[in-house]
């Protein structure tokens, strides 16, 4: 059971990967936590973050539906208890060229990235400002910083997330309300392999730990820092270079990375 006596954070996406790591550093730092995720394994998570000795509770709900949504902010509404931080992370991705990828996929990718994001952001933007004070982690990507060849639904909705973010930043300033983007690289999670992304170059390179990724996002968060990019300095050199490289460099950067086929020794692409 949650205490009364502890902040209470949020953690979406919490089941496994950086939202799971994400919730251990709100353990840690004597959060109390609801964390929701769409699949089972948000009970396993749940057990071992009261290891930790934080009070956990779990909402397994798809927020990638308006329903699901409703449902968490249901859940957080009748708790009565304010909600100091959030981290709002459960996203999905799809990769393969756009011609050939299936349009479910990535109108579900649209709705969980994107539209969840916005609705559920509504509800806790507007009872952090009632209360004058809380945290937001929005967690985003390198990719969107660039066009993304073979994940192009995915970075733009990235590139939302980022834009979104740094927008609602501006509109609280001075509020007692800080919102702060976590932008990972490539991390060592299920992502790719739910993107059907295993052949690609990214997916069979070197990878951050997700531990290491939460942490950094931590701290920024913490901190009120506008954004991180997190783990390698690869992953802070590619970001800086985003910053300046025209948008067909940028394009072709990334797509050496996510084409099929590319992490194959000596594949090409057919």
């Amino acid at each position: 059971m949650t205490s009364p006596t502890r902040p209470l954070a949020v953690v979406t996406g919490a089941s496994s990967g950086i939202g799971l790591e994400l919730a251990r550093e709100f353990a840690r730092h004597d959060y109390d936590l609801l964390i929701a995720a769409e699949d089972a394994g948000i009970e396993r998570a749940a057990d071992e973050l009261r290891a930790l000795g934080a009070g956990v509770e779990t909402a397994r709900v798809d927020l990638a539906t308006r329903e699901g949504v409703d449902a968490l902010v249901g859940r957080l509404r009748a708790d009565g208890r304010p909600i100091e931080a959030i981290a709002i992370n459960a996203g999905i991705g799809v990769g393969g060229p756009f011609v050939e990828t299936d349009l479910e996929a990535e109108l579900r990718l649209v709705a969980l990235n994107v539209t969840g994001v916005v609705q559920l952001s509504k509800h806790i933007v507007r009872d952090m400002l009632s209360a004058g004070r809380g945290r937001i982690l929005y967690t985003s990507s390198i990719a969107g910083d660039m066009p993304a060849p073979y994940l192009a639904v995915y970075g733009a909705s990235k590139a939302f997330d980022l834009s979104f973010a740094e927008a609602l930043r501006h509109e609280m300033k001075d509020t007692g309300v800080t919102i702060t983007v976590l932008q990972p690289g490539p991390t060592d999670t299920d992502f790719f392999r739910r993107a059907d992304m295993e052949d690609t170059k990214v997916a069979t390179g070197k990878k951050d730990d997700p531990a290491d990724v939460a942490r950094q996002g931590f701290e920024a968060l913490m901190a009120g820092k506008d954004h991180v990019v997190t783990g390698s300095f690869k992953n802070r050199v590619q970001d800086a270079l985003a910053q300046v490289l025209p948008e067909p460099a940028k394009a072709a950067m990334h797509g050496k990375q996510a084409e099929p086929g590319s992490g194959k020794t000596g594949a090409k692409k057919k």
